[in-house]
């Protein structure tokens, strides 16, 4: 059976359809032929109605989360594992005999019937090397299927606003994968991409097991040298194509003293050194770990049978994601609003390094992703932001992201802010979002860079907008 035919063999309902994982996969299935409905939480409340009007328009069914979109026991529940049974959705698909499947269960089956595959793993710049694969493989003619976390701007059109996934007509299925849940292990891709193994949602033993696992399940593997776990685990691999910025025994790697780095983008020459031959890479955007992505994307598409010269110019035209260092804009007098993506410490460090690397004051707003990860991670988190910043730099953290539910409340920011003062750092906790805009707006000056960082919540990116404009209009 085809994947069409497998995909349109039942109508799915997926609960959460607006979430960064859920809906570019809603509209994977859509887009070959699947019968799709949904609901949302945030659609119910009149969170971000812009994504919903669209997908309304795109001919998508919306239903309050009431239940009452389940109506037959023909329907597959699309659903996160830590959904509770008594949610009205769950309950009813229950009651009626519904299949009931993970995001990552119905992915990995999407996935694992494609001709050929790339999967990109890793515990921080996923979607962003997703996305630089994925227009490797369009210029390359291979109109791949794409599925990512976040909206991929050079496939964003009028009618595609929200372009975190792609429907292509090739035999091509790229897709980031997740660790976090343990769903890294439904994965068999033809090509296994590891970028970096650190400190998130899991112990970096139980790390070191899936993404070890990721990879020897793959037929070709493609590790980042530069990073000694992901290194050590390339171990267990026959086939591995290694790229680094900096490792000698990289297959792919950078001409020492070729790098450069500006506030527009970054280059170097890349170095094949399989047959000794140099490629011009030029980033239309600043900071290392872009230049690490590009060199992780170029090995997995060459992996993928595209020539390196071929993914290294399809890299010129890449135009980057929405909120990964996402240049929202500045006002007249010169304070830049930043909107990104960071919630753990490797992105974080990654996004605070590359506005470090350039003058002017930086202001990290920084709204955890939830309370559980902010009691795994935050130890670490605080010594990132405390080591990345100096003494004329400011942190602020509000209260983390909380929608409901049971999750134990009672560790918060104000703990990661006082860590953050006992390591060094100039840190302030305030609980409240706009109390955080209302503070940010009396003291940026001229040249100031403002970067509100954070996960899970879609209308980060309205409070960066809302704070851009306060601040022209102040500057006025």
């Amino acid at each position: 059976m085809s994947k069409r035919n497998t995909v349109t063999a039942h109508p799915y309902f997926f609960c959460g359809i607006g979430g960064s994982g859920m809906l570019p996969l809603a509209t994977i299935v859509k887009g070959l032929g699947g019968e799709v409905a949904g609901s949302d939480r945030s659609f119910d409340q009149g969170r971000t109605p812009e994504k919903f009007a669209w997908l309304e328009r795109a001919g998508f069914d919306l239903y309050p989360q009431d239940g009452s979109g389940i109506t037959s026991g023909e329907q597959v529940l699309i659903a996160s594992a830590a959904i509770e049974d008594s949610v009205p959705e769950v309950a009813r698909a229950k009651e009626l005999g519904c299949e009931r499947l993970t995001r990552a269960e119905l992915l990995a089956r999407l996935f694992n019937a494609a001709p050929h595959s790339v999967a990109v793993g890793g515990t921080s710049g996923k979607s962003t090397t997703t996305a630089m694969l994925g227009w490797i493989m369009q210029r390359a003619g291979r109109a791949p299927t794409i599925m990512n976390g976040a909206v991929m701007k050079n496939f964003v059109t009028d009618d595609q606003p929200f372009a975190s996934a792609v429907v292509g007509g090739g035999d091509t299925f790229v897709s980031e994968v997740d660790e976090s849940d343990g769903s890294i292990a439904l994965y068999r891709p033809e090509v296994a991409l590891l970028l970096n193994v650190s400190l998130d949602h899991k112990s970096m033993h139980e790390l070191r097991g899936l993404f070890g696992d990721f990879l020897g399940a793959a037929k070709r593997a493609v590790v980042n040298f530069d990073d000694s776990e992901a290194r050590d685990l390339a171990a267990r691999c026959d086939s591995v194509t290694g790229f680094g910025i900096d490792h000698p025994d990289a297959a792919l790697g950078v001409e020492p003293g070729t790098i450069e780095d500006d506030r527009d983008g970054i280059g170097a020459l890349l170095v094949d050194r399989r047959d000794g031959v140099g490629h011009s890479l030029r980033l239309p955007m600043p900071g290392r770990h872009n230049l690490s992505n590009a060199l992780a994307a170029i090995a997995a598409a060459n992996a993928a049978r595209v020539a390196v010269h071929d993914a290294a110019m399809a890299l010129a035209s890449f135009a980057g994601l929405a909120r990964r260092f996402d240049v929202v804009g500045t006002s007249e007098n010169g304070i830049t609003v930043i909107d990104d993506f960071g919630h753990n410490p490797e992105k974080a460090r990654a996004t605070l390094r590359t506005l470090k690397a350039h003058e002017g004051r930086v202001v990290a707003f920084f709204q955890p992703h939830g309370y559980g990860p902010l009691r795994q991670m935050g130890e670490e988190l605080a010594e990132t932001i405390a080591a990345e910043l100096d003494a004329r730099d400011v942190a602020i953290l509000c209260d983390p992201v909380y929608f409901g539910g049971t999750v134990d409340r009672s560790q918060g920011s104000e703990r990661i802010v006082h860590l953050i003062r006992q390591a060094g750092g100039h840190a302030e906790y305030i609980a409240e979002r706009e109390a955080v805009a209302d503070r940010i707006a009396t003291f940026a000056r001229p040249g100031d860079r403002v970067v509100v960082m954070g996960a899970r919540d879609d209308t980060l990116t309205t409070f960066a907008r809302n704070l851009l404009e306060r601040l022209r209009n102040e500057a006025d």
